[in-house]
């Protein structure tokens, strides 16, 4: 079979100046290229932009977010995006997994996953825009680091000199995004999956427990049955986020890829629907769920040496995980209550009760 013959740089800004106003991803994924060999298309200065190709290391890309203040962190995956305005404090550089664990900016972060960095500067109405973008291997953004107009711009120059790559000509490879892992599980095993899960201690413990058994998160929930799961409506989450708001309830979001996930903890009070999309648009805080994408929702229940922790998670109708959300039991331990509250007025995808 041919290889897919893509368009070149010159090509896709053609397009694009045909074609401004879409968003970026969407232009991509119609022009039949990724959005990082969109970025990658404006490498120099064209029409405006000014594109740097640059490290992708996390210790790099994370030291020099933390130089610029305040700003805001984006993370999404095919279904949800969440953005947090914050700064990149307290930083944990691991071999396989780190961590940034500001008050404002969390965010566990997988590093082998992040392979193309570009810093994009861009025309704007108060100014340049301007932002550090991380996509993976498959070309799929992987973390974004947008500056705000109060963060340290004037350090921006001597950034992207610093995280600037020797070679900013030769094109990225990207690699085919494959087929996502389908739900596996062994119902021979749902015995042995209920006794390890009665015996969890912290719900990280979870991943090993599944792994062991060859199964993954949700072949296990589909086999595990009550008390342990409950399957509920598709649109569990929205009807879950509104009574948050209705209640003051403060929540833990975790939205991820394979190379970050971002967790916002705390309220999450304006909740508006545009088309397909759910949204919270809170001052410092917004989250974009495609609700039409949720395929199977599910109340989770696991047990702690705190108490039973339990969650709301949702999955894509390819069985990837699109969102967890948690109580945030950090400030206030009321918190758990109120959540467990909320969760049992969801009802059953089965019966509708």
């Amino acid at each position: 079979m041919l290889d897919e013959i893509k368009p070149t740089a010159a090509e896709i800004r053609a397009a694009r100046s045909e074609n401004p106003q879409s968003r970026e991803r969407d232009f991509a994924d119609n022009l039949g290229i990724s959005e990082a060999e969109f970025v990658a298309a404006y490498t120099g200065e064209h029409d405006g932009q000014r594109v740097t190709r640059i490290s992708a290391m996390p210790d790099d890309i994370i030291g020099a977010a933390k130089k610029l203040g305040e700003v805001l962190a984006l993370t999404r995956n095919e279904s949800c995006v969440i953005e947090r305005v914050g700064t990149y404090d307290d930083w944990h550089d691991g071999a396989h997994a780190s961590m940034v664990l500001g008050p404002d900016v969390d965010l566990r972060i997988f590093g082998k996953f992040w392979t193309h960095g570009f810093a994009v500067e861009k025309p704007g109405e108060n100014g340049p825009r301007r932002s550090l973008q991380i996509f993976g291997s498959t070309g799929m953004a992987v973390h974004k680091i947008h500056l705000r107009e109060d963060s340290n711009h004037d350090l921006w120059g001597a950034i992207v000199a610093e995280l600037k790559l020797a070679d900013q000509e030769s094109p990225i490879e990207i690699r085919s995004k494959g087929v996502p892992e389908m739900p596996k599980a062994d119902p021979d095993k749902a015995d042995k999956l209920r006794a390890e899960w009665d015996a969890m201690t912290d719900t990280h413990q979870f991943g090993r427990i599944v792994s062991q058994l060859k199964m993954n998160r949700l072949g296990a929930y589909r086999i595990a049955g009550a008390p342990y799961v409950r399957l509920v409506e598709n649109d569990s989450v929205s009807k879950a986020l509104e009574l948050v708001s209705a209640k003051d309830a403060h929540v833990m979001i975790f939205v991820g890829n394979r190379g970050c996930i971002q967790i916002h903890g705390g309220a999450a009070k304006n909740l508006k629907r545009m088309g397909p999309w759910f949204n919270v648009l809170d001052p410092r805080f917004d989250m974009h769920l495609r609700e039409d994408h949720v395929a199977e929702v599910y109340v989770v229940t696991k047990p702690t040496k705190r108490g039973p922790a339990v969650s709301l998670e949702a999955f894509d109708a390819e069985g990837r995980i699109i969102l967890q959300i948690f109580p945030d039991r950090r400030i206030d331990e009321n918190m758990v209550t109120l959540w467990n509250d909320i969760v049992a007025e969801l009802q059953n995808a089965e019966t509708g009760q």
